[in-house]
Formats: C-alpha cells, sequence, structure tokens
C-alpha cells in the first residue's frame, strides 16, 4: 500500500502552503541523492517525497487526492516522476535554494512541457472520449541532428561555467547557484550556427497525440501524456504534455463533484396525488415517483444517474428539484371544480 502523502511530509491534512514548502525541503534534504550516493532506499523515498510534494502543492491535484486518494489521482492522468531527472526538472529552483551549487544540475535538462486546452460537454465528461490532438511541437532538425551547429561542426564546452550550466554566487557563507550568463544554461557555446534551424537544434511540426480521457473527468483537471512535449537538447528526455480540461455550463444539469442537480416539473394535480413521472437524465430517460402531497422545492434523488467516480466506484447520483406548474389559464369546468375544492376546506 502506497504511503500517506502527508505522512510522507510529516504534516497535518490542511497545511498552508508555506509550511508545506518548508517540510518538504527538510525531507528532501535528509534523503537527497547527492548525500547518499548509490544508496537505493534513499533515492526512492527522495522519488516519494517529490512525488508527494508535486501533488499537495498543486491546489487541483491536493483537491483531488484529498477526496479520492491515490486511485484518484490515477484516473485523473496524473503520473509520479519517472527518473531523479523529471524531479530536478520539475523543481530544479527549488533544489538550488536548498542545496547551492553542485554537479547534478549540470545535466542535460529535459525538454519544455506543452498545453493544450481541451472542451468537453458534460455528456463527454460522462462516458469518457479518446480525441486525436494536433499538437505543434518542436522536433530535432535533421540538418544538424538536433545540435544546433553547422554541419561539420560541434558545439563547445562553455569555458565560463565548464559545461555544467551554472556558476556558483557566493553570498556571505553561502554558496548559490545561478545560471551561467554565457551559455545561458546551456552548458556549451555554438560559434557556427547551423543555417536550417538558425542554431535552434531544433524545427516545429505538428504531431497527432491520441488521450484518453477517462470517464468523470471535470472541468479544471489536467491529463499528463509522458514524453509528447518539446525534446530536450542534446538527447535529453522529452517534456510532457499537460491536457486542461474545459467544460461550458450544461443547459439543464449543474455538475456537484459526481453528483448531477437537476429539476422535474410537474402539475398541481400530480403533486397531490402522486405520479410517475418520465424524465431527462445525462444520458437517457428514466422515470421518477413523484409521491402524493408532494411540495414545492423537495428534491428527489435517482441513484447511480450522476457522473462517473473517477477511482470506479461507480456512479454519483441525480437530485431533481420539483417545480410544481401552476395552471395560468382554467376552462370554466376547472375553475368550478377547483371553487368546490376550496368550499370542501382544508383536507384531513
Amino acid at each position: 500500500m502506497r504511503e500517506d502523502y502527508y505522512v510522507l511530509l510529516g504534516v497535518e491534512r490542511d497545511v498552508d502552503a508555506q509550511t508545506l514548502k518548508k517540510a518538504y525541503r527538510k525531507a528532501a534534504m535528509a534523503c537527497h541523492p547527492d548525500r547518499h550516493p548509490g544508496d537505493a532506499e534513499a533515492e526512492a523515498r527522495f522519488k516519494a517525497i517529490s512525488e508527494a510534494y508535486g501533488v499537495l502543492s498543486d491546489p487541483e491535484k491536493r483537491r483531488i487526492y484529498d477526496r479520492y486518494g491515490h486511485e484518484g489521482l490515477e484516473g485523473s492522468g496524473f503520473q509520479g516522476f519517472g527518473d531523479l531527472g523529471d524531479i530536478f526538472g520539475a523543481f530544479g529552483d527549488l533544489f538550488g535554494e536548498m542545496f547551492g551549487f553542485g554537479g547534478r544540475r549540470g545535466r542535460p535538462r529535459r525538454g519544455a512541457d506543452l498545453r493544450y486546452d481541451l472542451s468537453m460537454t458534460l455528456e463527454e465528461c460522462l462516458s469518457g472520449v479518446e480525441p486525436t490532438l494536433e499538437i505543434p511541437r518542436d522536433v530535432p532538425c535533421g540538418t544538424c541532428t538536433g545540435t544546433g551547429a553547422a554541419a561539420g561542426t560541434r558545439p563547445k564546452t562553455c569555458a565560463t561555467c565548464g559545461g555544467r550550466g551554472q556558476v556558483a554566487v557566493n553570498r556571505g557563507f553561502i554558496s548559490m547557484a545561478t545560471t551561467c550568463p554565457r551559455c545561458r544554461g546551456a552548458g556549451q557555446i555554438i560559434e557556427q550556427p547551423c543555417a536550417d534551424c538558425s542554431g535552434r537544434g531544433t524545427h516545429q511540426r505538428v504531431d497527432k497525440v491520441t488521450v484518453k480521457v477517462p470517464p468523470g473527468i471535470g472541468h479544471g483537471m489536467k491529463l499528463r501524456v509522458t514524453g509528447k512535449g518539446d525534446p530536450g537538447p542534446e538527447g535529453a528526455a522529452p517534456g510532457d504534455l499537460y491536457v486542461l480540461i474545459h467544460v461550458p455550463e450544461h443547459k439543464r444539469f449543474e455538475r456537484h463533484g459526481d453528483e448531477l442537480l437537476g429539476e422535474v416539473e410537474v402539475d398541481m394535480v400530480q403533486a397531490a396525488l402522486g405520479a410517475e413521472v418520465e424524465v431527462p437524465t445525462l444520458d437517457g430517460q428514466t422515470t421518477v415517483a413523484v409521491q402524493a402531497g408532494t411540495q414545492p422545492g423537495t428534491v428527489v434523488r435517482i441513484q447511480g444517474e450522476g457522473m462517473p467516480r473517477l477511482n470506479g466506484g461507480g456512479r454519483g447520483d441525480l437530485h431533481l428539484r420539483v417545480n410544481v406548474v401552476v395552471p395560468t389559464h382554467l376552462s370554466d369546468a376547472q375553475r368550478a371544480l377547483l371553487e368546490d375544492f376550496a368550499r370542501l376546506g382544508e383536507p384531513a
């Protein structure tokens, strides 16, 4: 069983962002791979701690985790860090603050992450979809094979930072790392740029990426597609693609987590005597029993007609608020019957 993220970081469930950050720094420092070289157990714990912080420091991921646990995150497309390169790519600035200048940050940086905004209807959120997205992304230049250097030449190691991409800045007793001003963090200098890509090492291309969006996805959630971001420099790992879900308001139903809220109209006779009423649901129709004496505003619950739960635990419920429709035009016979009813007085 995977360890609780709050327990991993040693914090309470109502922890604020600043306290969470401090707790992460302390926990990560204790098992950082630079301090425990070759220790597989320390590296595994470092990954777990970094994954926990990655979730709890993101308000949306934290909301999903608090409600559904690890299973909910898997349903929303969240994946943990694959290797230490992922972790240092995600939290590089934070580690710079924690550990100062070190050799690990000289590793090639992974490619940039990309974002795609996907609009979905509530009906599509109910069933899940697998759209094919067209993603503009950078790909290695075929002429220079991604080096950015002209044919017959190669980039040279930056003399200022020695190829690390960062230089040390001493502030009193503290040594800090900052991006090399000469190579701008690349660790190399291109003296003769490739003519086809102007030294960038990449061209832009539109790729088609099929994304599996699970049933129960909601507005504001993100899906992570590993390795579908921009490629990393000099063969480093590519970034990831993040698909942000947008769901406009539905004309009939309001969504509240896994529950749906709507309305059902009945006439005053049905409300007084009771009736079986056919009502629309998000994926069809069903029949609901309106009890005799139902008052306006009464909420009728239909089990299992809400939204799917991301953790695979079935569906939520549909709640229908009863709206009693009073006729505005009566025939003479109808008016006479109602007057008779009124004369009979209140029912027992």
